[in-house]
């Protein structure tokens, strides 16, 4: 009997799991998460998060429109600044304390090959505005001068000194944790300097070439933020639970629309454009080049009679502002996106927590570095193709004349 009752118990409870199939507004609450977090449109705390977003985002933009407009030498120093803060975020990843205990004065060798590499990079970007800015100088000219001269040298004697250093630092038992730091901080200064270097090349060449890339950066965070927040539904990608189509497209359009109209409006600051040949902070005064000469374009009849416009000044730099408001759209999330991925590789929320509502430096930066390096990219294709056509429209004439 009690064999009987128990089958029968069984086979009722066996018999009790019945599958149901999903309700529609199931469907839908699963369908808004993604990843296992919900997205913007549903989070309960989101009007609290964009609150003290926005209250950072506010005093970052009045501070860096502050520091541009104190000119390309403070720009530098906030390129330094934050370099060293992406550093100091990047190597304590891997810092293990059990492990740093046993080794007293292996994180000073981190810095030491940091400001190596600092010196190896900015003296070779910046020695022709070192050599300008003390010709006044006739000693201080001869020592200058004699440092650029031997600067490959002198960094790699610096690096030789940091690589023995860290041979003789060797323990027993920490061998692996030792070059695993090793490895790490080459890493770290070929992503910090490899493209940042870039944008130090940038703001001497004229700040424009700086600051249209960042803010086309800001403008395209802050606007896909906004559309996902009040629209976003769809996931856009896994590594990025809380990105959405929505964003992703109302970011893009907004982007690729205030590029074209942001290269027009710096365009017509020389403080903007013109090529700083030194390191001081005087007012610059140039002639602008021909890519912010504005050309005319007879609209025809294209519009109606009665339309009040019938021709359009552009700059060439507006062009060129479209393909670097297209990067900034597609190609510069993804920087983002393997911010994120690298996050959960080791299995944290944020780089640091400098930035209250956006984590760390290297969480605000991880775009910018390569928007700016495409910057440089265009502006040296335009130097080519400029110089390409130029020699290639004197030749007729230079034969006539001969």
């Amino acid at each position: 009997m009690q064999r009987d009752t128990s089958s029968s118990d069984a086979s009722a409870s066996h018999t009790g799991r019945v599958r149901r199939r999903r309700q529609p507004s199931e469907a839908t609450a699963d369908g808004n998460r993604a990843n296992g977090q919900p997205l913007l449109v549903n989070d309960r705390n989101k009007y609290k998060s964009m609150l003290i977003r926005t209250y950072s985002t506010v005093w970052m933009i009045g501070g860096f429109a502050l520091i541009v407009y104190m000119g390309h030498l403070y720009i530098w120093a906030m390129v330094v600044v934050i370099q060293i803060y992406m550093a100091r975020e990047l190597f304590n990843l891997l810092i293990k304390s059990s492990e740093e205990k046993q080794l007293p004065g292996f994180r000073l060798l981190n810095w030491h090959f940091f400001f190596t590499a600092m010196l190896y990079t900015y003296g070779r970007f910046l020695s022709r505005q070192l050599v300008n800015t003390v010709t006044s100088d006739h000693l201080l000219y001869k020592v200058v001068s004699g440092l650029i001269k031997y600067q490959m040298f002198i960094c790699y004697f610096l690096y030789i000194a940091g690589f023995v250093w860290f041979i003789l630092t060797l323990k027993k038992k920490t061998y692996k944790y030792q070059f695993k730091q090793y490895a790490w901080t080459h890493m770290i200064l070929l992503t910090v300097f490899g493209q940042s270097s870039f944008t130090v090349a940038n703001i001497f060449e004229g700040i424009f070439w700086f600051l249209l890339p960042a803010s086309l950066i800001v403008i395209n965070d802050i606007f896909a933020y906004l559309f996902g927040f009040f629209l976003g539904r769809t996931p856009l990608i896994k590594l990025s639970p809380k990105k959405t189509w929505e964003g992703f497209i109302g970011a893009s359009v907004t982007t690729i629309i205030s590029a074209f109209l942001l290269a027009n409006v710096m365009g017509h600051y020389q403080w903007l454009t013109c090529p700083r040949k030194d390191l001081s902070t005087g007012w610059l005064y140039c002639d602008p080049g021909p890519m912010f000469k504005p050309e005319h374009y007879s609209l025809g009849e294209w519009v109606p009679h009665w339309f009040p416009w019938k021709e359009v000044a552009i700059m060439p730099v507006q062009w060129h502002a479209l393909a670097l408001g297209l990067f900034a759209s597609i190609i510069a999330p993804f920087g983002g996106f393997f911010a994120s991925g690298f996050k959960r590789a080791f299995k944290i929320k944020d780089f640091g927590d400098s930035i209250p509502g956006h984590g760390g430096i290297t969480d605000r930066m991880d775009c910018q570095l390569r928007k700016i390096f495409c910057a440089v990219l265009l502006r040296w294709l335009w130097q080519c193709l400029r110089t390409y056509t130029t020699n290639h429209s004197l030749r007729p004439r230079i034969s006539l004349l001969r």
